[in-house]
């Protein structure tokens, strides 16, 4: 087993990054984050894993948390569906190293709860809750101390990260400045790697694709169950009979084509809805053959896996022992800086 904690020769550097296992991913998942990480495999040593602890945050009962063994598996199918390699990257589960409570427990004391109160996504999460901050847990609060051990105990030093998240990775970098001046060189500040971070709007063609919501379009559905749920989807309201000319600029079904289809369709998909040739129906058919179209491989690929008893937890296991050897070796680090046995 290689496993390597410095950036292997001709590499950038080493990503981490983490999704928590909400079950099956959706295109807006993949668009957002899930094809960045796969192209970043070609230039760094990437990290990826399942922050199953993280899930426990905002999880009220046990039936809940009983899901999250599940989803983990769900969810890691799609991500070696979509391109994550195993052997060039490292996949595991957060809680299968529990090296990373430790250093959470040992960088929590020297982060001021004053940071974590001001965290914006801390008082986001307070209000969707309905809690107070004096009753919320402290797994909540301490979120960005659990964050910031999950990418420097394998002294990672990139995050790929939108432009809404840099103030979060910001937090990460204040605490690591904190410990190393106060103990010692040991970690790399992580640096940002901005991502376009596409908004796939949902099919209320309202708020951004999202489970919650409901208005999401899931990666491994059927080609039929992705055709229905696309003609459910919003488009012009004041476009109310065929013969309206249609404006495409204000349609989120348009917007959604020029994601998945190809340029010449789309400008034909522009040219015949503004001069009310083409209905809103056949416009929703054709769209959900192109995104039929462009998760066929994926799909095919995640049907393959799936007929693999047994291979994702073999995946994990080996990501895990991998993440362990280097986890291990950063917390005798830390102790030895710190004055601990």
């Amino acid at each position: 087993m290689v496993v390597r904690q410095e950036p292997a020769q001709g590499k950038k550097g080493v990503i981490f990054s983490g999704m928590r296992p909400t079950g099956l991913l959706h295109l807006g998942n993949y668009m957002g984050a899930l094809k960045n990480w796969v192209e970043l495999q070609e230039e760094y040593d990437c990290i990826y894993c399942a922050v199953d602890i993280h899930a426990l945050t905002t999880i009220e009962t046990a039936e809940e948390a009983a899901q999250i063994q599940p989803n983990i598996e769900d969810m890691i199918l799609d991500w070696l569906a979509a391109g994550i390699d195993p052997e060039r990257s490292i996949v595991f589960v957060q809680s299968h190293v529990p090296e990373v409570m430790t250093l959470h427990s040992l960088l929590s004391m020297v982060t001021p709860l004053g940071w974590l109160m001001r965290v914006p996504t801390f008082k986001d999460k307070v209000r969707q809750m309905s809690e107070t901050e004096e009753s919320v847990n402290y797994g909540l609060v301490g979120y960005p101390i659990l964050q910031t051990a999950d990418i420097i105990l394998y002294k990672a030093d990139t995050v790929p990260v939108g432009q809404d998240q840099v103030p979060h990775l910001e937090l990460a970098r204040e605490i690591v400045r904190r410990f190393n001046n106060r103990y010692g060189e040991i970690f790399p500040e992580p640096q940002a790697n901005l991502t376009e971070d596409p908004l796939i709007v949902g099919l209320d063609g309202q708020q951004k694709m999202s489970k919650t919501l409901d208005n999401h379009l899931e990666l491994a559905a059927t080609p039929e169950e992705t055709t229905r749920r696309v003609m459910t989807a919003f488009t012009d309201p004041q476009r109310t009979r065929r013969d309206i000319p249609g404006r495409p600029n204000l349609c989120n079904v348009y917007a959604l084509h020029k994601t998945f289809s190809p340029a010449a369709e789309v400008t034909a998909v522009y040219d015949e809805c503004v001069t009310a040739q083409r209905g809103c129906v056949d416009c929703k058919r054709h769209l959900a053959a192109s995104i039929n179209d462009y998760l066929a491989e994926l799909r095919e690929r995640r049907n393959a896996l799936k007929q693999r008893p047994g291979y994702v937890q073999e995946v994990l296991a080996d990501g895990a022992a991998k993440a362990r050897v280097i986890a291990q070796k950063t917390i005798e680090e830390v102790y030895s800086k710190m004055g601990l046995a």
